[in-house]
């Protein structure tokens, strides 16, 4: 296994992709995880990490419709949730280039 701490970064900032092509946040580092995890050292934690927090982001807006519908409180949870999708891939970024590993908040795990 080589240590790469750029793909990490480039990772992490991959879930960036949906502000340019309005999706792909979740497809583009699964695939690089899927295919770089037995190559790349931490790279199946961060990984790991990357796709439970992206799972827990669809998770949460999917409660926060009817939560739109029921009362209005879903849309501050969609804005809370756009601006945590565009502030954490950006620390975890760089904490990746720094070689620690990337902790995401309200994560829940889907897969360990």
């Amino acid at each position: 296994m080589r240590e790469d701490n750029q793909l990490l970064v480039i990772t992490h900032l991959s879930q960036l992709v949906t502000l340019v092509l309005g999706f792909g946040s979740l497809l583009l580092p699964l695939i690089i995880w899927l295919t770089q995890k037995d190559k790349v050292c931490q790279m199946d934690e961060h990984g790991k990490n990357i796709v439970n927090f992206q799972l827990s982001l669809i998770v949460y807006c999917l409660l926060c419709i009817p939560l739109m519908l029921l009362c209005g409180i879903g849309l501050v949870g969609f804005i809370i949730i756009g601006i945590i999708s565009l502030i954490f891939p950006i620390i975890n970024a760089i904490k990746a280039s720094n070689g620690e590993v990337a902790k995401y908040p309200l994560s829940l795990n889907f897969i360990n």
